[in-house]
């Protein structure tokens, strides 16, 4: 028969040996605590009591954490987010998180496992960011887990993830630009190259890019949506409209006078093509279409003529998204502030244009110094 400790009530010694204690809850129902000592129970009961008090008791039922991550994409998380966001997070919990930690409890998660994950993937051969990105994405269902009252902490929060490698960004100074420019001139896609590196938009907002958006007498231009791939786990291969990457990308640019011409001669091309078409032109507005009207493909139609431009121009094998980036550096060290930089590009914060683009600003200073001393010097 089990014996209760004499004068502490909730605490009793049960027929198996153990210590056990009982706790009421707010809702009606008891939570059983269970030790091998009077001592271990002891202590488990007054922080129970502790967390109770303070509204931080867990009170609901244990699950894994592969039942639980699974549960918040699916049914919590997918609708708050862009369509290629949720298949990033969908391929890190199915291809990563569910099978390296899917079958610990939620409240036994420790920063152990955690710690092993991340060092394990690392010796796999993945990169810091990578990781890194996994640990962003647990970080963001535990918080939810928090929220809902299902962990008393987030483990996250008691691992460093591993740091991130600063890698030297790939860019076309002046003179390559100039370059650049030469090899595109009367390309079929000359404008969108112009484009790109003028204004720093990324490849997904130019190819949602619909002639509405642009004010060629005001030379301003509207970024409103981009063109995203749907995953193929989702609902097979194609393209839809979708919205921009944060708030702040949706944004006014001013047009350069070398790009609104290309846009002014790129547009009668269209027309022309549009014409040529007949019947078979599909109208969805798009500043840049195929022969028929319909969206680009952004490698055929891009990437590749991209790669050849490139090498026609003798200029080193970057990427598309590069364009973006070399924009930002041009105008950072002609002297343009990083604010105005900011808004162009579509940063949510001027913190990550001065991150990204740390490397411009020793030059930027330099200027400045030798400006102070122009004006200030003996």
């Amino acid at each position: 028969m089990a014996r209760r400790g004499h004068g502490e009530g909730s605490i009793y010694h049960r027929n198996d040996g153990r210590w056990a204690a009982v706790i009421s809850l707010d809702n009606g129902k008891r939570k059983t605590l269970y030790g091998k000592t009077r001592k271990e129970v002891q202590e488990k009961l007054k922080k129970a009591l502790h967390e109770q008090q303070e509204g931080r008791l867990i009170t609901a039922p244990q699950q894994t954490i592969k039942h639980y991550l699974e549960y918040w994409l699916e049914e919590v998380h997918r609708q708050n987010i862009r369509i290629r966001t949720y298949e990033r997070y969908e391929e890190i919990v199915r291809l990563h998180l569910v099978p390296a930690l899917g079958h610990h409890m939620l409240q036994k998660l420790a920063p152990q496992h955690l710690q092993t994950f991340y060092n394990s993937k690392l010796r796999e051969g993945l990169s810091a960011t990578t990781v890194i990105s996994f640990h962003n994405v647990l970080h963001k269902a535990l918080d939810h887990a928090m929220r809902w009252r299902l962990m008393a902490y987030n483990v996250c929060d008691l691992v460093s993830p591993p740091r991130r490698k600063h890698i030297e960004l790939e860019t076309l100074n002046m003179e390559q630009a100039q370059q650049f420019l030469s090899a595109v001139r009367d390309h079929p896609q000359e404008a969108l190259f112009l484009l790109a590196i003028g204004t720093g938009m990324r490849r997904g907002e130019i190819m949602g890019l619909k002639w509405r958006d642009i004010d060629l007498a005001t030379r301003r231009l509207q970024v409103r949506r981009v063109l995203t791939r749907i995953p193929s786990r989702i609902s097979g291969k194609g393209y839809i409209e979708d919205e921009p990457k944060s708030e702040k990308s949706r944004r006014n640019i001013v047009l350069p006078s070398f790009v609104l011409e290309g846009l002014k001669q790129h547009r009668v091309r269209q027309l022309e093509a549009k014409l040529k078409a007949g019947p078979r032109w599909e109208e969805h507005d798009y500043v840049f279409c195929t022969s028929v009207g319909t969206h680009v493909n952004p490698d055929r139609d891009i990437q590749e003529p991209f790669k050849k431009l490139l090498k026609k121009a003798g200029l080193p094998n970057i990427r598309f998204h590069d364009l973006r980036h070399s924009a930002a550096t041009l105008m950072l060290s002609m002297g343009v502030h990083p604010k105005i930089v900011q808004e162009i590009l579509g940063h949510s914060r001027i913190n990550m244009t001065l991150d990204v683009y740390s490397h411009v600003l020793p030059t930027m200073q330099k200027d400045a110094m030798r400006l102070l001393d122009d004006a200030l010097g003996s």
